[in-house]
């Protein structure tokens, strides 16, 4: 594919209040300080979002860090006389981590060679559905009526899956509630975050009550062998996925039978083209992957929506509509319709921010010239 020659980069950051606090067992999000990156050529312009948080508590990176190292290093590091997405991941390969902050560089410049050449992202990367089922994700509440209440309101929107939070002392009985309430039909899935050890085997292996899809990250990031332990000792399938950070982890975790579902977060892996090398080793391997989200805005939902829609991705994925998270977005909102949403079609993300609301919500804008 042409390369392009990029003449400056902006860095832009936006406020955006989440429409109700959202609880991990790493911490409450309240409102997303997001940093968002524009990529401008000669011909037009491209968009991506990084989805590191305010604090490094998912991983070890955080917006104020994403921002430094892109301004101090990736950027500087790109090929002046022209560069497509691919040329991005071989320019930042000397620099260690900073997957999140590589994603939204390799993204933005992506989402500009793609406006230019007319194609959208679903198509290069090879969508095979127009639209996909969605599952939403659900924090952990402070009682367990609320939490129904919660689980009610997103059934009665549509969502096909529904993924509990949990953390010790917030598992069993809320699992047990909501598969009570709504029945063995529905599609339920569990998440930890990483907040239990192989001595919790024994009170894990309780949730094997309650048929879910599978649980996620239950151990720690870095523990493969302890996670193909614990598979051995539920019946329920473990998903990855702060442990999946690129192709090589999931081929290892593969290998060591540390999970049989992988969520894929492009962010997470260092981008959309890494992304699909996870998406290919797993459907050869036979093992499910579904796409993770990070509380993203439009721009963040429609790549990972297009990614969802590769043949691999078996799963309902975390790409909620907009409202799950925003009062309103910075592009035309995603909406659910029948449990879906719409792969986007134009060229590029098919999306772009709507001016006057990414002037409303912007809190600085730096511009990178190269």
């Amino acid at each position: 594919m042409t390369t392009m020659k990029i003449s400056g980069i902006e860095l832009r950051r936006i406020a955006m209040p989440l429409v109700a606090p959202f609880r991990t067992s790493f911490g409450v999000e309240t409102r997303r300080d997001v940093l968002l990156v524009r990529v401008v050529t000669a011909d037009g312009e491209g968009w991506a979002e990084c989805a590191a948080m305010s604090e490094p508590r998912y991983c070890s990176e955080y917006v104020d860090g994403a921002q430094d190292v892109l301004r101090r290093f990736l950027v500087p590091a790109l090929p002046t006389d022209g560069v497509d997405a691919a040329g991005v991941g071989r320019a930042l390969e000397p620099f260690t981590g900073h997957h999140m902050a590589k994603s939204a560089l390799e993204s933005a410049v992506l989402d500009a060679q793609l406006r230019l050449s007319g194609e959208s992202f679903g198509s290069y990367l090879g969508a095979a559905r127009d639209r996909v089922p969605c599952g939403v994700s659900v924090g952990i509440m402070d009682s367990v009526p609320r939490l129904l209440d919660a689980v009610e309101q997103y059934v009665a929107e549509g969502y096909v899956r529904i993924k509990l939070k949990i953390e010790p002392g917030w598992d069993i009985e809320p699992v047990r509630a909501v598969r009570e309430r709504f029945g063995d039909d529905l599609l339920l899935q569990v998440d930890a975050n990483a907040a239990y050890t192989l001595v919790d085997a024994q009170h894990l292996a309780r949730l094997d009550a309650f048929d879910l899809l599978l649980i996620e990250q239950p151990l720690a990031n870095d523990d493969l062998v302890q996670h193909a332990q614990l598979a051995r000792m539920l019946g329920t399938p473990i998903c990855l996925d702060e442990s999946i950070e690129s192709a090589a982890h999931a081929a290892a975790a593969i290998s060591l039978g540390a999970c049989s579902v992988i969520n894929v977060k492009p962010a997470r892996v260092g981008g959309y083209l890494e992304a699909r090398r996870i998406h290919d080793l797993a459907r050869a391997h036979g093992i499910p992957v579904w796409c993770g989200g990070m509380l993203e805005t439009g721009i963040g939902r429609a790549a990972n929506i297009a990614l969802a829609a590769l043949p691999g991705f078996t799963l309902p994925g975390d790409t909620s509509g907009s409202h799950r998270y925003f009062a309103t977005d910075i592009t035309t909102p995603f909406v659910l319709a029948d449990g879906h949403l719409d792969v986007p079609t134009g060229p590029g993300l098919g999306v772009e921010p709507l001016p006057d609301v990414l002037d409303e919500v912007t809190t600085l804008s730096e511009w990178l010239a190269l």
